[in-house]
């Protein structure tokens, strides 16, 4: 299990069956990663359970509404048990058009939360508090505002990492739900082999993947060196930002125009044909790039969010530097590896999607360390979930293990989350200013 002991693992499952008395598939993959897992588990804990501006039933229907926007039935299916235990009203679970009107209003900033967040406005947050019956007390509003973010990250998560439902012993088959991922990897739960299953067992094909394995090592040392000997100017730095937003566009996942949303689904959200567009479109040229400087999560998100929903900003941002930091020095075979140039810019590709630069940051890097494949496979799991395939899951990366494409997996699911809530967070700075 690399750097993580088998015994630390097993501790943590055995600790979080017993509070829940089930283990779920999520549980079981990000336990290849227990530091993570165990703040993960905290910071959702907090969200679901604990004392917050928001009633039990209202959270565990914000999750179902959040992840009813990627088609996420594994999700659903979670949560509208949980709606029901809490004390929810069946009636609800008909679909949107039965429950109260202040969740109603709550359509709007999810549907841009989880698909073009940038479009979010001060106007958006005053509709929502404005005073009347219906409406939202901020701290209510930024609840439901991580609620929405985290559940829409964890789609991307669940499909990234082609996870399916649990068998559920008391139904006739064995299986609950109806809508099942494109592929499963419930097994990487307990992968400890060196070989990634997608490995051609050809000869060539190990080969093959070697040589993709070998050549990222060289580009990491080279960028590293470069960096040492040269700095790239301030303008530089922003062409190259620019060039990879517009180059993100050309990252196709392919045609999915007609994409067929199951009843089951489509009557918790409304508009079910809203979704990503690439923020760098042509013809959206007055859509400003988010300067990351201008408003980042240390220095205005985690106060605000912390001030208006006690403690959660602490949790959160554990989570945030447990995920960027996490690492154990290994690249597939290779031990002793300083992974951070990797990391940061799996991350801030992420955001670059998103509309958000960093001044410092050198996106030429992103070029360099992240092929082709793969950022069609951070485009589909960040952007559009639902359409994660196993062929793309195994395209990239043939050589590593799947605990380090989870790891992959765990850092865009971060990333896309504290992308919406800048977002989410500037504007209700905005309405508050």
């Amino acid at each position: 299990m690399q750097a993580n002991g088998i015994d630390e693992r097993t501790n943590l499952i055995v600790e979080e069956y017993s509070t829940s008395g089930r283990l779920d598939n999520i549980t079981q993959v990000m336990s290849l990663h227990t530091q993570y897992l165990e703040s993960f588990l905290r910071s959702q804990f907090y969200m679901l359970r604990m004392d917050g501006p928001l009633p039990l039933p209202y959270r565990h229907y914000i999750a179902i509404m959040a992840a009813a926007r990627h088609q996420c039935s594994y999700l659903i299916n979670m949560h509208v048990d949980e709606f029901l235990k809490t004390g929810g009203i069946a009636e609800w679970l008909n679909g949107v058009e039965y429950i109260p009107q202040r969740l109603k209003n709550l359509n709007e900033i999810n549907k841009l939360l989880a698909h073009r967040p940038w479009l979010i406005t001060k106007e958006h947050i005053q509709k929502l508090v404005k005073t009347g019956e219906n409406n939202w007390s901020l701290p209510e509003l930024v609840h439901a505002v991580v609620l929405l973010a985290h559940y829409h990250a964890l789609a991307s998560f669940v499909f990234g990492s082609g996870i399916n439902p649990e068998r559920d012993p008391d139904a006739s088959n064995g299986v609950r739900l109806i809508a099942v991922n494109n592929f499963c990897v419930c097994d990487l739960a307990n992968d400890n082999n060196i070989e990634n299953a997608s490995l051609r067992s050809s000869s060539f094909g190990m080969v093959d993947s070697l040589s993709e394995l070998e050549a990222l090592m060289e580009r990491m040392k080279r960028l590293q060196k470069d960096r040492e000997d040269e700095e790239a100017t301030q303008e530089e730095m922003t062409t190259r930002f620019e060039q990879e937003k517009k180059e993100s566009l050309l990252v196709v996942t392919g045609a999915f125009d007609d994409e067929m949303v199951s009843m089951d689904v489509s009557r918790y959200i409304e508009d079910p044909g809203f979704g990503y567009k690439d923020f760098a479109r042509r013809g959206e040229e007055h859509l400003p790039t988010f300067r990351a400087q201008d408003y980042t999560w240390e220095n205005h998100g985690f106060s605000l969010v912390n001030r208006l929903y006690s403690d959660i900003g602490h949790l959160l941002d554990e989570k945030f530097r447990m995920v960027y930091n996490l690492t154990y020095n290994t690249m597939a075979t290779h031990e002793d590896v300083d992974t951070t140039m990797l990391r940061r810019a799996l991350f801030n590709y992420v955001h670059c999607m998103y509309g958000i630069r960093y001044d410092d940051y050198d996106y030429g890097e992103v070029n360099q360390l992240l092929e082709r494949s793969l950022k069609v496979y951070i485009k589909t799991v960040t952007c559009y979930p639902e359409r994660t395939t196993k062929r793309m899951y195994d395209s990239y990366w043939r050589q590593f293990k799947h605990s380090e494409k989870v790891h992959v997996n765990l850092l865009l699911m971060e990333a896309r989350m504290q992308a919406e809530l800048l977002y989410a967070l500037r504007a209700i700075t905005r309405h508050l200013t």
